[in-house]
């Protein structure tokens, strides 16, 4: 039994054995070819990560060699730039080089003709002289011996003659070499001064002013002149004393005339009446008083007018004595322009005459501003105010080029710089400016007439007239008497006689007119 259930036995046995043979064969190779697949999808991923890092660094490097080639083309583009504006500099510098050399080139052939066409003028002028001297001895042995022969004189007398002659031929040379330089000199000159002059003239705006000799104080009724002349004129005495004036208290109706040749004793007069005719009570005692106060009040009124004088035209520092002697300037005027306004006005035509020119600006203003200092003691000191000013300047220790100024504005002395010439001119140009001054009616018309009887007294003068309120005089002169030389001849002298012989305010002009007219009537 057991015998025959042993061979199937063995044989279920073998078949399980390959059974699980085979069944191992298959896992083995299920999991060998799992692992295979396994191994293929690791290096599919490892490649495709390789391919994707060799793709990132391909464009990595074509990023920055474009950047590289961008930036090596703003170099280029930049080192270009650089030297085109090197060219352009260089170019441009030649171009002034070039320029200035054509300039120069230009200059020295302007001055070259110049020098030559002056060369030429002095050729023929040394002819023309050489045949004038010729011309001259022939004409002097001809006029010898005609004068000898028919006038029956001596050589002597013949010789005199000629000298005459030849005289009176050069002074008409004289005249016309004076007329020909006199051209040349205003061809360059008047353009320039007339410009300057002008703009700096439109620049300047001052108030007008009146002359005043006297001070007039208001009463309030005629009553009041007998309360001012007191018992036995003591009042008056007492006012007319302690302020050093004259009353005049009859002539006008309800007012008095203060009289004085000192405008500040005749200012604190003023206020001292004033206050004393407001007040009413008018006694010796108080009259003292007042006139005390009075003189307070019109000192300090001077120290005032003269630091706003200089803290206006701008020159503080200077010393205390002269900015009182110009703040009493305030009280005194000159053909009816108040001198401390004038002052200031001049300083400041003097200031842009001076930077216009390229002068010393503060000398300019400083002398224009003092130029008048002498006027404040004029009246206390004897002599010309230029003359005075300077002597005063000269001790408060004002520089050396400014006395100078002060002391020529007058022309009395030397002018010794520019400065000096233009402290004159701004001084001129403020006295002589249209409403700058003006003169009483009858001082006027003396004037006018003082002109025309000038210009009249001359031979050859047909007719004078004074215009432009005496500004200007007119000679009309007989054109058989008087040549074009002799006209300007007469110009000249009547303009001295003029500044020597009168007083005026500004400058007037002297215009001589040589005409010679022609009529005939149609029938």
């Amino acid at each position: 039994m057991l015998g025959q259930l042993a061979g199937p036995l063995v044989l279920l046995t073998l078949v399980d054995l390959l059974i699980a043979a085979a069944a191992g064969a298959v896992i083995g190779y299920l999991v060998a070819r799992s692992r295979v697949l396994k191994a293929q999808a690791e290096a599919e991923t490892h490649l495709q990560n390789a391919r994707s890092e060799a793709e990132r660094i391909i464009a990595q490097a074509e990023s920055n060699a474009k950047s590289v080639e961008l930036e090596a083309q703003q170099h280029k583009v930049k080192v270009i730039e650089e030297a085109d504006a090197e060219n352009l500099r260089r170019h441009k510098e030649i171009e002034r080089l070039e320029e200035r050399v054509q300039r120069r080139q230009e200059t020295l052939d302007n001055k070259l003709e110049a020098v030559e066409a002056r060369d030429r003028r002095l050729n023929q002028r040394e002819a023309r002289i050489g045949k004038r001297e010729t011309d001259l001895s022939k004409l002097e042995e001809e006029h010898v011996a005609e004068m000898a022969r028919i006038a029956g004189m001596s050589r002597e007398d013949a010789r005199q003659e000629l000298l005459a002659a030849v005289e009176q031929e050069t002074r008409q040379d004289m005249a016309r070499r004076i007329r020909e330089v006199e051209a040349d000199v205003q061809a360059q000159a008047d353009q320039r001064a007339r410009e300057i002059i002008t703009w700096v003239m439109e620049r300047v705006a001052s108030d007008h002013v009146s002359e005043t000799t006297v001070a007039s104080v208001p009463l309030p009724n005629d009553e009041m002149k007998g309360r001012i002349i007191g018992r036995q004129g003591r009042n008056i005495r007492a006012i007319e004393n302690a302020c050093g004036v004259d009353l005049v208290v009859d002539d006008t109706p309800e007012a008095v005339i203060i009289s004085c040749f000192d405008p500040v004793r005749r200012e604190v007069a003023r206020l001292t009446l004033s206050r004393l005719v407001q007040d009413g009570r008018i006694q010796p005692g108080r009259i003292e008083k007042e006139v005390e106060k009075a003189r307070e009040e019109v000192e300090k009124s001077i120290r005032e007018a003269g630091e706003q004088a200089v803290i206006e035209a701008g020159l503080q520092g200077l010393h205390p004595e002269i900015i009182k002697l110009l703040g009493r300037l305030k009280y005194r005027t000159s053909y009816g322009q108040n001198q401390l306004s004038h002052a200031v006005e001049a300083t400041h035509i003097a200031s842009m005459l001076a930077s216009e020119l390229g002068a010393n600006i503060q000398t300019a203003k400083m002398g224009a501003l003092l130029h008048d200092i002498g006027k404040a003691v004029s009246h206390e000191v004897e002599g010309p105010h230029a003359q005075v000013g300077a002597e005063i300047a000269k001790r408060y220790g004002v520089p050396a080029e400014v006395v100078n100024i002060i002391a020529s504005h007058h022309h009395e002395v030397d002018q010794l710089s520019v400065e000096a010439v233009i402290a004159t001119t701004a001084d001129a140009i403020s006295g002589s400016r249209p409403g700058a001054r003006r003169e009483a009616l009858e001082t006027y018309v003396k004037r006018i007439k003082t002109l025309e009887d000038i210009g009249n007294s001359f031979t050859g003068v047909a007719q004078t007239y004074a215009i432009q309120a005496g500004r200007e005089v007119r000679v009309i002169v007989k054109p058989e008497e008087v040549d074009d030389l002799a006209a300007m001849r007469l110009a000249r002298e009547i303009a001295k006689k003029i500044e020597d012989g009168l007083e005026y305010p500004g400058q007037i002009k002297v215009l001589v007119i040589r005409e010679t007219r022609a009529t005939e009537t149609a029938k």
